[in-house]
């Protein structure tokens, strides 16, 4: 059976929630500016799996009407569930809504969810606003070290070179992948006092932290 706009939008009102679900996916498949149409009711859904699919949609979707989008995604950062919310986050900065920031940022602030708070942190690096510096900064002290990792990452994304003293210590952090992260965003960053932490990571004990360095700087 063929996928069709009317077939999708009579899945989507169906009472079934296995229905509904499969609605939501089936719009992958039909033109963008139809599929951001029929999207916009699966977001109110009553189910959080449908509004949480949905919504993950919008980081391609949502280029139909930013505007429209940015409004969705700010009711969607409202959410009662914490996936729904985290997904506006990541669909935000996907779509570098800038005018959202303060909304990211109050939230990351007052939330408890550590899914949110990361989902903020990983996303302020592609949203590329220089307000989120401060965040990231506060974010890099986080107990969690998910959260802590993403703020690494993110702080190179953002590209600003106030980033790489803070990011120094994080060069000699017992846990590899952090060591990792740090090389990542120290290539990203660049300059001399990055190139100067890089060249301490070329002999690290883990040989793809110190492959990544000696590539980084290979690449100056």
């Amino acid at each position: 059976m063929s996928i069709t706009p009317e077939s999708v939008k009579q899945l989507l009102s169906s009472e079934d929630l296995g229905d509904r679900l499969r609605a939501v996916n089936q719009i992958r498949q039909l033109d963008p500016a139809i599929g951001f149409e029929l999207i916009q009711s699966a977001i109110g859904d009553s189910n959080s799996r449908v509004r949480y699919s949905a919504v993950s949609q919008l980081d391609i979707l949502g280029t139909q009407d930013l505007q429209l989008s940015l409004d969705m995604l700010r009711d969607s950062l409202s959410d009662p569930e914490p996936d729904v919310q985290a997904a506006a986050a990541d669909c935000i900065g996907a779509l570098k809504l800038h005018t959202a920031f303060e909304d990211l940022q109050q939230l990351y602030e007052t939330t408890p969810e550590w899914l949110v708070k990361f989902s903020i942190i990983a996303t302020l690096g592609e949203l590329g606003d220089p307000r989120g510096f401060e965040l990231l900064r506060e974010a890099l002290s986080s107990d969690n070290e998910l959260i802590q990792t993403a703020a690494i990452s993110s702080l190179g994304d953002l590209g600003d070179l106030q980033a790489v003293p803070l990011l120094s210590s994080y060069a000699t952090n017992s846990d590899w992948q952090v060591r990792y992260r740090v090389v990542q965003a120290l290539s990203r960053l660049g300059g001399v006092d990055a190139q100067s932490i890089l060249q301490t990571l070329v002999d690290d004990e883990v040989e793809a932290i110190a492959r990544e360095a000696q590539q980084a700087l290979q690449s100056v």
